[in-house]
């Protein structure tokens, strides 16, 4: 893909179907998971190299509580081995490492692993990396209309914006999901509401390299318009 080629500045990635992925072959899905998490390195690593500047995923939303208890703590368990073995590897190469969400809530040993991933990355100058965790975008707005009542100051759009969660990450152009489901899920609601979509039926462990590069294909093909014109 060459340099003059317009690529998505910014990807968001719905990562879904890891759940099935596992129960189709009659596994526990907590290995659905697992085998999401090797899917996600190598699509970070690849994102990288294409050339994308920013990927955010979403990794556990606010929802995702209500699943059943081993599930669920399979997961941290699962997410906080993976911030401390994949760090060396973010770092060595230049990823720079962000969360988003009501981080405070979660368990203290995942915030800690949190916390040593995005301070040991922060001067990094490659793709940015956001690990959307116990995030919801319904959650997201309401923490920033909270801001706003306690410093007092207008409610607009541009000071909602400002008190996001990473208020100076760039709108995302593109959103994919995969699995097939036709639904945003609560993710990015603000950021993303002139994102381009990208739906992929392959469930997330099978998503591939080639899977990303017809999404960003199909996002080149598109006229972003943005509530204009097309002609401006």
């Amino acid at each position: 893909m060459s340099e003059n080629e317009s690529l998505p500045k910014h990807i968001g990635i719905i990562m879904d179907g890891n759940g099935r992925w596992a129960e189709q072959r009659s596994l526990p899905r907590i290995m659905g998971h697992r085998e999401g998490y090797k899917t996600l390195r190598n699509i970070l690593l690849f994102a990288s190299d294409v050339g994308i500047k920013f990927l955010s995923v979403y990794a556990f939303s606010t929802e995702n509580w209500k699943r059943p208890k081993d599930e669920v703590d399979g997961l941290m368990s699962l997410i906080t081995q993976a911030a401390i073995d994949e760090l060396r590897v973010m770092h060595q190469n230049n990823v720079r490492v962000r969360t988003a969400g009501r981080i405070h809530e979660l368990p203290e040993s995942l915030q800690i692993a949190l916390e040593r991933g995005v301070e040991t990355t922060k001067n990094n100058s490659g793709i940015g990396f956001t690990l959307c965790i116990n995030y919801g975008g319904r959650a997201e707005i309401v923490d920033a209309v909270k801001s706003i009542l306690h410093d007092g100051v207008q409610p607009d759009e541009n000071a909602i914006s400002q008190r996001l969660y990473n208020p100076d990450l760039p709108e995302p152009d593109l959103l994919i999901r995969t699995a097939g489901e036709m639904r945003l899920s609560n993710f990015l609601l603000w950021q993303g509401a002139y994102a381009e979509l990208v739906v992929s039926q392959k469930l997330w462990p099978d998503f591939t390299k080639e899977d990303l590069l017809d999404a960003i294909q199909q996002y080149r093909l598109r006229i972003r318009k943005l509530g204009a014109l097309a002609n401006g």
